[in-house]
């Protein structure tokens, strides 16, 4: 699974970059599939669906600001609780992601967001030791801890998950 630099896509050799910039030690790894989905990425993986930091974008109405939540896998984003912490949500559509990111749905990376977002980390997270997250591509991925991903988005931890009440 794992590539060198120049094999790698543009979107994830910049994630790549990025990340060796930052100190991260570990690579960017292609998966064979598709981890456009929680699922998919954790099946090429070998993973949790939970160890999956998925990256979540929405359109903050007020200002048009991206507000980027980074949520496990099993997890749904509940938005009124996001909405909570930074303002009326609206959708995100694939053109408003790529022009604020800089990446295509599905390969949306925690970092190196041509727009800088609001972001919010989803405290689930912090109970597990190893997360994948998106690197920049469909295929690609990269692992790190929730420490690592605190450190590198420099962004709050909340609770940011939808619970089934009974």
């Amino acid at each position: 699974m794992n590539e060198t630099l120049d094999a790698l896509p543009e979107s994830a050799r910049r994630v790549a970059r990025l990340l060796s910039e930052r100190g991260h030690a570990k690579p960017v790894v292609m998966l064979a599939e598709t981890g456009k989905t929680s699922a998919e990425a954790a099946a090429g993986l070998g993973c949790s669906v939970a160890q999956i930091a998925k990256s979540i974008l929405f359109r903050r109405k007020e200002d048009d600001a991206p507000v980027l939540v980074i949520a496990s896998g099993a997890n749904r984003v509940d938005e009124k609780k996001v909405a909570a912490r930074v303002g009326e949500l609206g959708r995100a559509d694939a053109r408003f992601v790529r022009e604020k990111t800089g990446y295509a749905i599905g390969g949306v990376c925690p970092i190196g967001h041509v727009t800088p977002p609001v972001t919010l980390i989803d405290k689930d997270l912090l109970a597990l030791d190893s997360l994948w997250a998106a690197a920049g591509h469909p295929h690609a991925v990269f692992n790190l801890t929730p420490q690592e991903l605190i450190a590198l988005t420099d962004a709050p931890v909340v609770d940011v998950a939808l619970r089934e009440t009974a």
